[in-house]
């Protein structure tokens, strides 16, 4: 039960969002090389035990609000299964894991892990409650992981995806934002202060902004590469679920929207078949 309480305290499931990594090989039809999948292994760890690490702190940075949230209370430090203490000493194990496995992949690839740690830990510590700093933090995590993959597989990371991974990636933060705004009502800001500022309608009008932006970006992306173009479509209506999701009062969470929404799923596994075939064809 102990080690379950551990386990639960990494967040294994947001592990799913380090794959982010092996987009740029994927997407440039470099995995087809031998080698190239095992290549990814030690920085895919790498990046599990330093995001890990930095759910650790925040949860330990939330702990008060937590236990008041419906949800969030039932985590293993809110909810007391977890010692303080306990929780930083498996915060620091996994902090120089990450540093030892990232520093014997590339001193390129340690750097990127380490600008990581660092703004996710400003994060937990004060950007969580500045507003847009809060959305774009998240957002630019998820760029250091597309470079970090481009530095493991020594594939070129174009400017049409940069833009396409930032804007998809601080689009589903603020859908996660209006979630949170929508399930908790009232009660949001003393969960999440940053939500305070955020006048009404601003979030909405934000992610129909981010979203059309990630439509434009992606499509100049998918047109330098032949039959890419028409997973275009496909896309259009991933966001659109996404938004309906969110507007009707569901799963604003990224992992969770994937993972919980069958129909946002089954997009997901076409969008990467889609991919397949237009790329290793």
């Amino acid at each position: 039960m102990m080690l379950y309480c551990y386990f639960r305290l990494l967040r294994p499931r947001q592990w799913l969002k380090n794959l982010m990594i092996y987009f740029p090989p994927f997407l440039s039809g470099a995995l087809q090389h031998p080698g190239m999948l095992s290549r990814g292994i030690l920085p895919l760890i790498a990046f599990c035990c330093a995001s890990s690490a930095s759910y650790i702190l925040n949860d330990l940075c939330d702990v008060e609000n937590d236990t008041h949230h419906p949800k969030k209370r039932t985590r293993p430090i809110a909810s007391g299964e977890v010692s303080r203490n306990h929780a930083i000493v498996f915060l620091i194990v996994l902090l120089i894991l990450a540093g030892f496995l990232s520093w014997s992949i590339s001193p390129l690839f340690l750097g990127y892990v380490l600008l990581y740690l660092s703004i996710t830990f400003t994060y937990s510590f004060k950007l969580k409650q500045l507003p847009i700093f809060d959305v774009f933090s998240i957002s630019f995590g998820f760029v250091l992981r597309l470079y970090s993959g481009g530095e493991v597989f020594d594939v070129y990371v174009s400017d049409w995806l940069f833009l396409s991974v930032f804007l998809l990636s601080l689009f589903l933060s603020i859908g996660k934002r209006c979630g949170e705004q929508k399930i908790l009502g009232d009660a949001a800001p003393s969960h999440r202060s940053a939500l305070a500022h955020y006048p009404d309608g601003f979030l909405e009008s934000a992610m129909y902004l981010t979203g059309a932006a990630v439509l434009i970006t992606y499509a100049m992306y998918a047109i330098s590469t032949p039959l890419l173009v028409y997973s275009v479509p496909l896309c259009v209506f991933g966001l659109l679920r996404y938004l309906l999701n969110v507007k009707s009062g569901g799963r604003g969470e990224p992992v969770d929207a994937l993972l919980k929404d069958p129909v946002l799923f089954m997009v997901g596994f076409l969008w990467v078949v889609m991919v397949g075939l237009s790329v290793y064809q």
